[in-house]
């Protein structure tokens, strides 16, 4: 679970000195078990086990569900296939045409294993979603921003690509210095930061809420601590409605995991397909 407010058995009626403290940031650094000494780095922590366990879950999906694959798809395969042909129809093909069929495996696999690291804040034991660190959607928002970028010069050229990127079409000859610019900083530094920072902060400020609830929660449920019977129900009472906000955010945080997931790998879609169209 979460760590409550505080020490182990601080509750709101306990005498032990410890009021109520919210979750912070702290949450989101644990502690390295192994530490490199190295600037810039923060050695091995509890991201690199929710990352490899997010990996086999991605992996494990795909092997459960199409290792016995046949013309009459069991439910596994059926669903297998219906998130590929979700991803195809609404995706895919909706952003590049039968063309982006080539690139189909690729936003499957993006949105399997961005759902599976966000999936992991709600997850017993681990509670902790990959995504909530920001190098991780950098790395993705990264090989995105690469994959673009070797799309369009492969299909039109170094020139032809940069010059689709910074000069619009119709734009006058006069007002360019100003436009160039601004193109730039848009199509190759806000571009890939707003595809990286949309999932980091939706899975970060999630997760902090989801442990809002829960340590406030435990801190209000303090039955037999209380002075009296009545403020007792009333705490365990704040309590039960704690826990309830908590379910209903877990159920409505999992419902944004996959909406996230969605919305990365439709970003990912547009871009290639804008490359592969070229200019305007």
């Amino acid at each position: 679970m979460y760590s409550a407010a505080g020490e182990e058995g601080c509750h709101l009626f306990n005498d032990f000195g410890c009021g109520f403290e919210a979750p912070g940031t702290s949450l989101f650094f644990p502690t390295p078990w192994v530490d490199f000494g190295l600037p810039m780095t923060s050695g091995i922590t509890k991201y690199a086990l929710v990352l490899v366990v997010a990996l086999l879950v991605a992996a494990g999906f795909w092997y459960f569900t199409t290792r016995n694959a046949k013309v009459v798809p069991s439910r596994g395969q059926s669903l297998a296939e219906l998130l590929v042909g979700f991803i195809r129809d609404q995706i895919t093909r909706n952003t590049m045409g039968k063309e982006g069929d080539k690139f189909l495996p690729l936003m499957v696999a993006l949105f399997l294993f961005i759902f599976s690291m966000n999936v992991m804040g709600i997850i017993p034991g681990l509670q902790l979603p990959v995504t909530s660190n920001l190098a991780y959607p950098a790395v993705l928002a990264i090989f995105v921003f690469i994959l673009w970028n070797a799309v369009g010069i492969r299909r039109h050229g170094a020139g032809a690509h940069f010059k689709a990127r910074l000069v619009p079409g119709g734009v006058p000859a006069w007002i360019l210095p100003v436009v160039v610019p601004i193109e730039a900083l848009s199509n190759f530094v806000i571009r890939p930061a707003t595809h990286m920072i949309r999932l980091f902060a939706t899975m970060f400020a999630g997760h902090l809420l989801l442990a809002v609830f829960a340590a406030g929660g435990w801190y209000m449920f303090n039955l037999f601590g209380a002075p009296n019977i009545g403020l007792g129900l009333l705490s365990t009472g704040f309590s039960a409605v704690a826990l309830i906000g908590f379910l209903v955010f877990t159920a409505f945080e999992l419902f944004i995991m996959a909406v996230q997931a969605y919305v990365f790998v439709l970003l990912s879609s547009i871009y290639l397909g804008e490359a592969m169209e070229g200019a305007h």
